[in-house]
């Protein structure tokens, strides 16, 4: 494999007018189908399989029209101190915004009138108006929306307090900002890494043109595809990382290679066919781990990570080829200004240097150092309560929030979240199972059934006494589920947030197999050693434990919730760990694969196992620090996103990748290797044998190299065109 991308780095640097303008091409072609394409009308969520699910397709099939997968609003109306809800003036504007609401938009499906509808409190002071739409929440169009908002605010220009709750609501999350920080932190970071503008520069310049080619061929096909808006923030998350960071790799071993004196051609082809290689292997695992989200069977999660993945494919071929066709153009000018000055660059240890053998020299207390310190660090992960967020996480100043302290405050706080059941029989077994739910401990309040036109199908609303996102809830939804037949489906936002939760749980551990025993196998092809990439893995392990265990504590518990704009505390959302091992876990691949190769490298070419971590470090511990610091930075952008699941994913990911790369890879992987020695590099005989040689540190491309500047004539061609097949 080095051979090949020695020999693809060399031709995309020669022909480097030819490779910008194909990729800048791609680009435009990109953009124009983005800004052709019509706006998706459609974000399904589905969990096929479910019982939630299983309700909502018996729905739609025997109650045409009603919609159940529908947005829904609730405009909550609280009469001011020492007045009534049911007092005529503010009766009749409540009748005036019920009006207005039904004529407002041709989407609404409903309004209820909370007077008829038993929708005021006991104490009179709270009334709610239901709205339910034809379309979920993210069909819903802005004039719908602003027609919503508008009778809110006309009704409290009365007096009235007014809030506005439901996923009606919802929009794409608000991010940008916080992005555009991240890139000038990771700009800051390359400058003071590279000591030159223009070397900082291409890195993100590259990633900008991958990101770019992937979100707009995202929105180009989201109508087709129907993918939700949180599919391309995914995939800017990621492209921005990995895309940064392989231009890194790429550009750091240029410079290298530029300083022992090779021709320019020559240093990109070399750069290419080494650090390119570990470039290509990083870029697999973070495939293999965003593609495997696929186990879990929801299809909103699946699009989400081949999406994501085909970002990471993009950013690994702009490394390979766009990277060395750019470094053409920029010549020396990617050395800092000393160098290009002829100034002698002295040979002194740098900090990477001095560590490793700091770690040499102390492996045992490193190692009980960071296993201990990740270890009482995730301790908080064995109190992790899962769900999916509801308006109650919203912060306190969203009218969300405010309707939904108000429908706590004047109905209970189960009115938030009612469970919605649909009997499969006549108005016989609906009404058993009525009197059922009614016998339960957590349920408030259960409706009258409602049949369908031909008798064969009721719904029934049950109001939980507790929170939509509380244990107290779930109990109930498997209480009913327990005690009744199989032709009673428990469904509703709730229930489905539940059975998401559930789905999410059960394929936790069947994905992590799938992805580390694949990263595995992948990593010990590269490595060729067993010990290596099972310290990998299990270094992986230990960082994203203690990073959920910082998610609980921050998001849960409310641990310097503060300090991350964290407003109210509550469950951790469901597809955290489960993301967190995907994303993260290709992530930190990169590290190990990037360190680790340099010192497979080294010592490949003779050093001793101690020298070589030495020499890994010395050329690489500098690099992914820069690396590092820039993923975290990217990632910390989209903490300040207004959305909640967005912004717990941002403080997951940046936290989980400064663990694994300061703590895991610069620590506890030298000092392992440090105690393992030449054991770390095993490998039994017959397995060397089966595994394919992909060349990964370059061995035989450095023999051939090295061969033709001796003067002696390079390999034959046939074993020349092997290489290049591997």
């Amino acid at each position: 494999m080095a051979t090949f991308l020695y020999k693809l780095g060399r031709s995309a640097f020669r022909r480097r007018k030819l490779v910008l303008l194909l990729w800048v091409a791609l680009l435009a072609l990109a953009g124009v189908g983005a800004a052709s394409a019509s706006t998706a009308t459609s974000s399904s969520f589905s969990i096929p399989g479910t019982e939630a699910q299983k309700a909502f397709d018996l729905l739609e099939e025997r109650f045409p029209g009603a919609s159940p997968d529908g947005a829904t609003a609730r405009v909550v109306f609280k009469a001011p101190s020492g007045e009534k809800m049911t007092q005529a003036d503010n009766k009749a504007e409540v009748n005036k915004a019920v009006a207005d609401l039904k004529a407002g938009s041709d989407q609404i499906s409903s309004v209820t009138d909370p007077y008829t509808a038993n929708a005021v409190s006991k104490d009179g002071s709270t009334a709610y108006v239901s709205v339910t739409y034809k379309v979920n929440g993210m069909e819903l169009t802005d004039e719908t929306r602003e027609a919503l908002e508008k009778t809110g605010h006309q009704a409290q220009g009365t007096g009235l307090t007014v809030e506005i709750g439901g996923d009606a609501l919802q929009t794409v999350p608000e991010t940008g900002a916080g992005e555009i920080i991240g890139v000038a932190i990771a700009a800051v970071v390359l400058v003071i890494t590279f000591g030159s503008l223009v070397a900082a520069g291409l890195p993100l310049l590259t990633a900008i043109i991958g990101v770019g080619i992937g979100i707009s061929t995202i929105t180009a096909l989201a109508n087709v595809l129907d993918l939700g808006s949180t599919t391309s923030t995914l995939a800017m998350m990621i492209g921005l990382a990995v895309g940064i960071d392989y231009a890194l790799f790429i550009v750091s071993r240029y410079r290298a290679e530029l300083a022992e004196g090779r021709e320019q051609e020559d240093a990109a082809g070399r750069a290419v066919g080494t650090a390119g290689s570990a470039v290509v292997f990083a870029g697999l695992t973070v495939v293999i781990a965003l593609v495997g989200l696929a186990v879990v069977n929801i299809p909103m999660l699946s699009k989400m990570g081949f999406a994501a993945a085909g970002t990471v494919v993009i950013a690994v071929l702009i490394a390979l080829t766009l990277i060395p066709a750019l470094l053409g153009f920029a010549g020396k000018r990617v050395l800092g200004r000393k160098v290009r000055k002829g100034k002698p660059v002295t040979d002194k240890p740098n900090m990477g240097t001095r560590w490793s053998r700091f770690v040499l020299r102390r492996p045992v207390m490193v190692l009980l150092a960071g296993v201990v310190g990740l270890g009482a660090i995730a301790i908080p992960a064995a109190s992790l309560e899962m769900g999916l967020p509801d308006d109650g996480s919203q912060p306190v100043s969203t009218t969300q929030r405010k309707a939904y302290d108000m429908l706590s405050d004047g109905f209970g706080p189960g009115f938030n979240g009612p469970l919605l059941v649909v009997v499969d029989g006549d108005k016989s077994a609906a009404d058993r199972t009525v009197e059922t739910i009614k016998g339960l401990e957590g349920a408030a309040a259960v409706t009258p059934a409602t049949l369908n036109k031909a008798g064969d199908t009721a719904m029934i609303t049950v109001i939980p006494k507790d929170r939509p996102s509380s244990v107290a809830t779930e109990d109930l939804v498997h209480s009913i589920r327990d005690s009744s037949g199989d032709d009673v489906l428990v469904s509703g936002a709730t229930a489905m947030n539940i059975d998401f939760s559930q789905r999410m749980n059960d394929a936790l551990l069947p994905y992590l197999a799938l992805v580390v025993g694949l990263a595995f196998l992948l990593l010990m092809v590269v490595f060729r050693s067993l010990l290596v990439p099972l310290k990998a893995a299990l270094g992986f392990l230990l960082s994203v434990v203690a990073a959920l265990g910082a998610v609980v504590a921050v998001f849960q518990w409310g641990w310097l919730g503060s300090l991350f704009g964290v407003e109210q505390t509550g469950p951790i959302m469901s597809m955290m760990p489960i993301f967190m091992v995907g994303v993260v876990f290709g992530l930190a691949m990169d590290y190990e694969v990037f360190l680790v190769t340099r010192m497979r490298e080294a010592y490949v070419h003779g050093e001793r196992p101690g020298a070589a971590i030495v020499t890994g470090f010395q050329h690489g511990a500098r690099v992914v620090s820069a690396a590092a610091v820039i993923m975290i930075a990217v990632f910390s952008g989209f903490i300040g996103s207004s959305e909640q699941m967005i912004k717990m994913i941002g403080f997951g990911l940046a936290i989980a990748v400064f663990f694994d790369a300061f703590v895991v890879r610069m620590a506890v992987v030298p000092a392992v290797l440090a105690l393992l020695g030449h054991k770390a590099w095993w490998l039994p005989r017959w397995l060397d044998r089966l595994l394919p040689n992909v060349d990964v540190e370059g061995e035989k491309l450095h023999k051939r190299l090295t061969s033709k500047d001796d003067g002696v004539s390079p390999e034959d061609p046939d074993e020349e065109r092997n290489l290049v097949r591997v």
